[in-house]
């Protein structure tokens, strides 16, 4: 398939294609025309570079998981270096998830402070006036 079929099937543009082309993530192969010419294999790849990219990886991140495929694996993430990078990114998401707590638990504690002090000025104050 030509180009354009290829990012009209894979739900991008051409522009990214030739960016992955640029980046080495998508074979560069031409027909005797000087078309690019692309296969279901390429599909695939650019299926997991999506899925990829969806959970939060950043493109490079993403080079593992597609030589994982190249070299004939039926899944992308069964290769020890895409193991790897999918403990880094779990180590990451899990530190996150730490800072997250962290911050909602400082401003849990800010909100009781500015309810408490929103309480006690909301109590009128008499003033005799003789």
């Amino acid at each position: 398939m030509r180009i354009g079929e290829l990012a009209e099937r894979a739900g991008t543009s051409t522009r990214t294609l030739r960016y992955y082309e640029s980046r080495g993530l998508l074979p560069a192969r031409r027909a005797g025309n000087g078309y690019r010419t692309y296969g279901e294999d390429d599909l695939r790849l650019l299926s997991q570079i999506r899925v990829l990219q969806d959970f939060g990886f950043e493109l490079e991140e993403t080079r593992p998981f597609v030589d994982c495929l190249r070299a004939g694996h039926p899944a992308g993430d069964s290769c020890p270096a895409s193991l790897a990078v999918y403990r880094r990114k779990l180590a990451e998401l899990d530190g996150l998830i730490g800072q997250l707590a962290d911050v909602r638990e400082q401003l849990a504690g800010q909100l009781a402070d500015a309810e408490a002090a929103a309480g006690e000025a909301a109590v009128p104050k008499c003033e005799m006036t003789g």
